[in-house]
């Protein structure tokens, strides 16, 4: 999901002149990649981490619904610090792979 995000992001934002193909411009693409992902995952991980805690849930169906009657955002508790430990981890695998395709082009 994240390379196919990265490279959407990358390939529409130069391609509307918002972005320069520079380290900038791939934090850019890395940081809206690492956003991205994370919302993707989140409500997968709140699910999972309820699950884990056990007792209150008879399967994961159960588990959504009744995540569900809490409102939509309760499948985004947490967020901020889910975010906080994936986007970093993101920011930095394509920037240093953006550096990696200028030192050693496949062409």
């Amino acid at each position: 999901g994240q390379v196919a995000f990265y490279d959407q992001v990358k390939e529409g934002l130069l391609s509307r002149d918002l972005i320069s193909d520079n380290t900038i411009g791939h934090f850019t693409c890395s940081t809206i990649a690492g956003t991205g992902a994370t919302i993707i995952t989140q409500p997968v991980d709140v699910i999972k981490t309820r699950l884990m805690q056990g007792g209150e849930y008879r399967n994961f169906v159960h588990c959504v619904l009744q995540t569900g009657k809490e409102g939509p955002l309760a499948f985004y508790k947490g967020f901020l610090p889910a975010w906080v430990r994936l986007s970093p981890q993101t920011i930095l695998t394509w920037v240093f792979l953006e550096k990696l395709r200028q030192l050693f082009p496949s062409n």
